[in-house]
């Protein structure tokens, strides 16, 4: 974030200072937390600073070029900050953090320290370790074009193009019945046809599961009752009578493209590339060899 400047330096300058550290926590579904370690509440930036929940630095290590900046924060869980329950649903993984080093007789008087995101989360015995990662680690990341025949966008994304939420690719219900937060059954859902859910999600929209999604592993039915199975339990608990919302999925096949979303122009496979097998293929010793496309 660059050197101390302004009036934080002039302050910490003057040999007697009044400096903590204030934390930001964007967590993906856009709830903002405050923490400090100083032991009263600060406000500025429209984010309000919680001084009970224990958390301080345990280590902040920065560089310059694009080597990664890395930290590390701890602190105790409790129902008005970080709850164990939010760390287990994955409420916090790939959290934005921001941290500043402020002058709490004076907030006006701060600098931004560190930008980035929460890594590694660790909870027991009351307490948590978070490893923060700074902005240029997402530049480490593998990116690119892969080539071959499935689809390689993500149904609605911006390669994709197409609308999740259009009118017969969605259902919204209460959860009828439930067995390790994973297989789902409902008694009368017609209207669409079996496996139309497949590779799908499922998303909580109220209840302890709130806002949290699953990847449907199949949709079948059982006699009357339609089942709904996801590939992983869900990560909070989910009741009979939340409210969910059912998304239709893609196998990335192109015919599926074609014939269920009517999106093939959109389609970000190369169905027609050849497997190795036809690479590694002899040459032939009789017939045309006029040099001639070999699927005539």
């Amino acid at each position: 974030m660059g050197g101390v400047r302004g009036d934080l330096l002039a302050h910490l300058q003057s040999g007697i200072t009044t400096v903590c550290r204030c934390w930001a926590v964007t967590r993906r579904d856009g709830e903002v937390l405050g923490f400090t370690d100083h032991d009263g509440p600060l406000a500025f930036e429209g984010v309000q600073f919680r001084a009970d929940t224990g958390m301080s630095a345990a280590r902040l290590q920065q560089a310059t070029g694009l080597s990664v900046d890395n930290s590390e924060t701890m602190g105790a869980l409790s129902d008005a900050s970080l709850r164990e329950a939010d760390i287990e649903a994955g409420r916090y993984d790939g959290a934005g953090v921001r941290c500043w080093l402020v002058n709490w007789a004076d907030v006006s008087a701060r600098q931004l320290m560190f930008a980035g995101t929460i890594g590694e989360l660790r909870r027991g015995n009351g307490a948590f370790h978070a490893e923060l990662r700074g902005l240029s680690e997402a530049l480490g990341r593998p990116v690119g074009r892969v080539y071959q025949k499935p689809c390689t966008a993500v149904l609605g994304d911006a390669a994709c193009g197409f609308e999740r939420l259009r009118e017969g690719y969605f259902s919204l219900r209460a959860v009828e019945a439930v067995s390790e937060r994973r297989v789902f059954r409902f008694e009368a859902m017609t209207g669409f046809a079996e496996g139309w859910f497949g590779f799908g999600t499922l998303e909580a929209l109220s209840g302890a599961a709130l806002g949290l999604k699953g990847q449907v592993k199949r949709d079948f039915f059982e006699g009357e009752t339609r089942v709904i199975e996801l590939w992983h339990p869900m990560r909070a608990a989910i009741a009979v009578g939340d409210e969910i919302r059912l998304v239709a999925g893609c196998d990335k096949r192109l015919g599926t493209c074609r014939e269920k979303f009517n999106n093939i122009l959109n389609f970000q496979g190369f169905p027609d590339l050849p497997g190795d097998s036809w690479l590694a293929v002899q040459p032939q010793s009789a017939g045309q060899t006029g040099g001639g496309s070999r699927r005539s």
